[in-house]
């Protein structure tokens, strides 16, 4: 019985992550991609009007409402940092085992705030000068985001779940760090989004289902308890450049 070999990616369409973000995917494609944007935007909606919620009640004197507030933003930051994971990982798998080889860019150093992102990206450019095919480089940008969700969604859990006790002497610094969090949290989102559609542009329609599969499967698999588990049981940390903060 013959081994099977598996399928050939598709020839890239587009020259750039630009040009791949503006092209218009077939309708199987197009409805993966909705679907799944659609799902990671609604989780992160919900993370961050809860927290801006919270924030503001503290801003407004109301210490009490804002520390209940808190108290389920743990929760909902485990979520969204499973289904965003989620993506990233099927990506990975699905290249290294089909050969998909999209546009990639590097991640701009720019856009993330905080320093341990800001850490992981330098080290990320920097592993990329290195790297000597296309595949390689999607493959370690999109480690550096993983490790970079997982990471930060720990730390936010964490100090979500320490200023929900109420006894926290340094609030003030906990709160800043929810918010600088947050946004370097969105930032791994838009860059996921992006990554997804020039994926998408490349892999051949009758690995859909499969691809599609492999990330239900992942969230399924690595689904919070209801009581907001800490996000150290999503996966393995893995980069101790990072960990060493």
């Amino acid at each position: 019985m013959k081994s099977r070999v598996p399928a050939r990616a598709a020839v890239r369409k587009y020259d750039s992550v630009q040009q791949d973000w503006r092209a218009i995917l077939p309708f199987a494609s197009d409805s993966l991609f909705t679907n799944h944007t659609g799902k990671l935007e609604s989780a992160y909606l919900m993370l961050s009007i809860s927290l801006n919620e919270a924030i503001s009640l503290r801003k407004n004197g109301c210490s009490t409402k804002s520390i209940a507030g808190v108290g389920v933003l743990a929760e909902l930051c485990s979520r969204f940092a499973v289904r965003v994971n989620a993506v990233l990982h099927a990506m990975a798998q699905h290249a290294r085992h089909f050969g998909i080889v999209p546009n990639s860019g590097q991640l701009d150093l720019a856009n993330f705030h905080s320093l341990r992102s800001q850490r992981a990206v330098r080290h990320s450019n920097l592993v990329s000068h290195v790297l000597l095919s296309e595949r390689s480089h999607f493959l370690n940008k999109l480690n550096t985001l993983e490790e970079i969700v997982d990471d930060l969604g720990s730390e936010f859990v964490e100090n979500a779940r320490h200023l929900a006790t109420g006894i926290s002497a340094n609030a003030a610094v906990l709160w800043e760090y929810l918010d600088l969090t947050h946004f370097d949290l969105n930032t791994c989102l838009r860059e996921t989004d992006v990554l997804l559609k020039s994926f998408l542009c490349v892999l051949p329609e009758d690995q859909l289902a499969g691809f599609d599969g492999t990330i239900s499967g992942l969230i399924k698999a690595r689904r919070p308890h209801t009581s907001a588990a800490d996000l150290m049981s999503i996966r393995p940390r893995r980069i101790a450049a990072i960990a060493g903060e």
